[in-house]
């Protein structure tokens, strides 16, 4: 099938590549003339597995790029809305850039059109979008618009849209619901899956995916219900952590006794410095605003984000409490994305902490696999970008764990220990048992679990080593 899908951000330059993938003629649009340059070229901009050999595989094939919207709806029968809608002062969604699409799909109609809403938007947009092209020409007969909501985790996006939980489908009515059953036929009959080139399975995928066909209004609903649930499971697990620091019990086992109840599950249940990135706190705010506008007071929605702001403060309150006073000091930082896999810095917890620590007197080098050129340009010149976490660490009075990154749960701890100039890992992924970190000698401190000091004779052995040594900056 034709497709024209219309952003080539995240969700549109995923989509687009993916839909290639499944056998679909893809035009991606944009009307960023230098994005669309290097994207002819073969630059992939964002940081996702599988993404550079989609592109590579489809570029100038089944995937084209062009800034021509009206030639492009021409050329398509389905037409994926995937521009930004970035949140207002209010928190409420912009859709100035959806309705500025829908105003020009609507002078290019020259046939029957599919519309689908790909960007996360609120309830009514839909019907939102159908009002505008009507007052721009548009034939209630020439078009449909459908709702189609992507559930795509960054860092595995790829795979979140080939291997999907479920494929949810908002259309009103047969003729659109049946074209779009068509797009996503590949996947539902388990076709895609047989092809030599498909990308490889995940754990845990469901195949063949199951399709959900729903009306516009509660796919729309899906998505940003789904989101506000996952924030939610984050924040209860970040507050049952401050309890079991209080108490004396172990998060780590908590989370796994609650997870292990199969109406629950453990995903989403891992305790931490709190969510950040593009989706979650720009939903919950427009889920919020949506419930306002009903009528409704959506205060759980008011406590979750309360509770993952306030997860950033307990974290200083640890960095505070395992060195004192914070002015003067250097940390070294493991982690800038806000999360591991990828190297987006939107609303990342991990650049708000190190804003706060340089307000606080701080000086830090850092480290992240993926995200440095991001950071740099929202992070103060007095930030030190290290090329590995040992020289992060170098001379550091303490170590922060930001970003779950595989690559730092898995670090050779006696070399981690010769380079900082004080033993003290302040996790805030809780990626290392504690008993094996104070077995090496670290004072450790973590969310959710007592800080247990280093056992004495390797800090005394470690004491003697220091003091035949310069310090290591």
């Amino acid at each position: 099938m034709h497709i024209s899908v219309v952003g080539s951000g995240y969700v549109g330059l995923v989509a687009g590549a993916c839909f290639a993938d499944l056998g679909h003629e893809i035009i991606l649009v944009d009307n960023d003339q230098l994005k669309l340059s290097a994207l002819k070229s073969g630059a992939v901009p964002i940081h996702e597995n599988f993404l550079p050999e989609l592109v590579a595989r489809h570029r100038g094939k089944r995937l084209n790029f062009s800034g021509d919207l009206s030639e492009a709806v021409r050329a398509s029968s389905a037409i994926f809305i995937a521009v930004g809608t970035p949140a207002t002062d209010q928190g409420d969604a912009d859709l100035s850039y959806v309705e500025s699409v829908a105003r020009e799909v609507a002078g290019a109609i020259n046939g029957y059109k599919v519309v689908v809403e790909k960007s996360t938007v609120p309830v009514y947009t839909s019907n939102w979008i159908r009002t505008v092209m009507s007052r721009n020409g548009a034939a209630p007969d020439s078009f449909d618009v459908a709702s189609n909501p992507e559930f795509l985790r960054e860092g595995t996006a790829v795979t979140d849209f080939l291997y999907p939980d479920r494929i949810v489908l908002g259309a009103d009515h047969e003729r659109c619901a049946s074209l779009l059953r068509e797009i996503y036929q590949p996947l539902t009959s388990g076709d895609y899956y047989r092809r030599q080139h498909a990308i490889p399975k995940p754990d845990r995928a469901h195949i063949p995916p199951t399709l959900l066909v729903t009306s516009a209004k509660s796919a729309e609903l899906i998505k940003h219900a789904s989101n506000a649930f996952l924030a939610m499971k984050v924040s209860f697990i970040n507050a049952v952590a401050s309890i079991c620091e209080s108490v004396g019990a172990d998060v780590e086992q908590v989370r796994q006794g609650i997870g292990s109840d199969s109406r629950i599950g453990p995903r989403f249940l891992n305790p931490g410095i709190g969510y950040g990135g593009s989706c979650f706190p720009k939903d919950l705010a427009a889920f919020r605003a949506v419930a306002r506008e009903c009528g409704y007071d959506f205060r759980l929605l008011d406590e979750v984000i309360r509770i993952n702001e306030e997860q950033r403060h307990l974290f200083l309150r640890k960095v505070r409490s395992a060195l004192w006073t914070l002015k003067g000091k250097h940390l070294g930082v493991l982690g800038l994305a806000f999360k591991g896999g990828t190297d987006d810095i939107r609303e990342s917890p991990a650049i708000l902490l190190i804003q706060t620590l340089l307000q606080e007197g701080c000086s830090v080098a850092a480290y992240d696999p993926a995200a440095t050129e991001r950071a740099r340009e929202v992070l103060s010149s007095k930030v030190e970008f290290a090329s590995s976490p040992y020289e992060a660490a170098a001379g550091a009075d303490a170590l922060l764990i930001l970003t779950e990154w595989d690559e730092f749960a898995t670090l050779d701890l006696h070399r981690l220990y010769s380079k900082l100039q004080y033993p003290i890992v302040v996790d805030g992924r809780n990626l290392y048992d504690p008993q094996i970190m104070t077995a090496h000698g670290f004072t450790y401190y973590s969310v959710g679990r007592q800080t247990i000091p280093p056992e004495s004779q390797v800090v005394a052995a470690a004491a003697a080593g220091r003091k035949s040594k310069p310090k290591n900056r």
